[in-house]
């Protein structure tokens, strides 16, 4: 099976962070494919730098069909339902993967991530995904998401960010809250006597668990199944979708799913 992880920020050293993280967990007939998106902000730290990592997120996922399942390596998650309608196979988001692990490892957890200005998407995710009863409080380190492997004391002010989090909010596990935090979960958890999970590891978990099930997105609603086709102008006129493909650019569509026109068991 081939997991796609994609990197939703323009940083290919983060990017090579995520896929060592991957690989690390990976089943060993799971094939990661780590991908930078090849347009977009260097690091995501903001609602606009959020809203502008989405173009290159569904870019990524359109230029590499056929995989097994697609993880957005950022923990707010950026563009997951629209990347849900164009992809052929399960898409999660790091967020939403560690939340799901972190629930099953005692009476609650903590979030720790990067900048404060990041705890309110944080929040807005725990309630969208039904965690707020699990979720004990979400806290910032405040060293920002490409300073993470510069700063010489990054290791020492999670672990303190991290322990403290454990005794306010009396939680029994730690969400790391940025994907470039996924190589030091072992290293966290370790000095803090406590569980650690990192959402790059949770999500190639969950993909791999899902791909082995034949599992796929659902389209009974209606609501994840292809985009209408319509023209998109200006900087985003690449984008527009046309009744026989995804992306006027890319000539390969995904095949359609069951419960949409072209399926041939509708």
């Amino acid at each position: 099976m081939r997991i796609c992880v994609i990197n939703p920020n323009t940083s290919p050293r983060m990017t090579d962070g995520v896929a060592a993280a991957a690989r690390a967990v990976a089943r060993p007939d799971a094939e990661i494919v780590a991908v930078t998106s090849p347009m977009g902000p260097a690091s995501i730290e903001s609602h606009y730098d959020e809203a502008l990592a989405i173009p290159g997120l569904l870019r990524a996922i359109a230029e590499h069909p056929g995989c097994d399942g697609y993880l957005i390596a950022c923990f707010g998650d950026p563009g997951l339902d629209a990347a849900r309608e164009v992809a052929d196979a399960p898409v999660l988001g790091i967020a939403e993967a560690a939340m799901h692990f972190a629930s099953a490892l005692g009476r609650g957890f903590s979030v720790v991530t990067t900048l404060h200005r990041t705890i309110g998407r944080a929040d807005d995710l725990v309630g969208h995904y039904g965690f707020s009863r699990q979720c004990r409080g979400i806290h910032a380190c405040d060293i920002g998401v490409l300073d993470l492997d510069n700063d010489p004391t990054t290791v020492e002010t999670l672990v303190q960010t991290c322990r403290s989090a454990l005794i306010d909010d009396r939680s029994d596990a730690i969400v790391l809250g940025c994907a470039g935090m996924a190589d030091l979960a072992e290293r966290i958890g370790t000095a803090i006597g406590a569980p650690v999970v990192d959402g790059v590891a949770a999500g190639v978990g969950m993909l791999t668990a899902m791909a082995a099930m034949g599992l796929r997105t659902g389209t009974a609603s209606g609501e994840f199944r292809s985009p209408p086709p319509k023209p998109y102008t200006g900087d985003l006129r690449d984008f527009g979708i046309s009744s026989t493909r995804t992306f006027d650019t890319f000539p390969t569509p995904r095949p359609p799913r069951a419960g949409e026109p072209g399926h041939p068991r509708r």
